[in-house]
């Protein structure tokens, strides 16, 4: 019944239309499922694209900007020329650690950019995700894992590819291993190496 509708639709707009103009209704439909299919994937897209940074890929931004946070009053706080300051003294601490050191050194030659989002009381995970988008090595930096005080049953739940970024941490590299029980009896082997402060 369907086809004959549509037949009879389609010998109805060729007596108005010319024949030239005339498109058949299998073909229109057709096209509307490839178009809904290319706006479908256009929109997964941009969603991938538009993806923030998770906070624990974020996690020594997102402390060194809470800790400057700390550090102010609250009317500083909405001061951009005082958060600069607090961000260029913070970032003069000798005690800060090696990856605290690392975020100073990416956030140094754009105080006045990350001073302004702080300003607008933007939380800290957003303006962390906010400079990542124009310098993606600043989620990059992140804390060592210690697995010390991990029970080996936890270590054998983590992949290998996090295995390998905790020898790398480190500084070692497992030459040779191929199963995943190598990786983690290497991880445990250098736990000691984790405590050190890179210089």
């Amino acid at each position: 019944e369907n086809v004959d509708v549509n037949n009879s639709l389609f010998f109805i707009i060729q007596d108005v239309l010319p024949v030239s103009q005339v498109i058949p209704f299998s073909t229109l439909n057709s096209n509307r499922i490839i178009m809904k299919t290319f706006f479908l994937l256009c929109a997964t897209a941009m969603l991938m694209i538009a993806t923030p940074a998770f906070a624990g890929d974020c996690e020594v931004c997102i402390k060194v900007i809470d800790d400057v946070r700390e550090n102010m009053t609250k009317t500083e706080s909405k001061d951009k020329p005082s958060i600069e300051a607090a961000l260029g003294k913070y970032c003069k601490k000798k005690d800060n650690g090696p990856r605290e050191r690392k975020i100073c050194y990416y956030i140094d030659p754009i105080k006045r950019d990350v001073a302004h989002p702080i300003s607008l009381g933007m939380s800290s995970k957003k303006v962390c995700e906010r400079m990542n988008k124009s310098n993606p090595e600043i989620c990059t930096v992140k804390f060592p894992v210690k697995t010390e005080k991990m029970e080996k049953k936890d270590i054998k739940k983590l992949r290998v590819k996090q295995l390998k970024a905790i020898l790398a941490d480190r500084g070692v590299e497992c030459n040779g291993c191929l199963e995943k029980d190598e990786f983690i009896a290497m991880v445990q082997a250098t736990e000691h190496l984790a405590s050190i402060d890179e210089l």
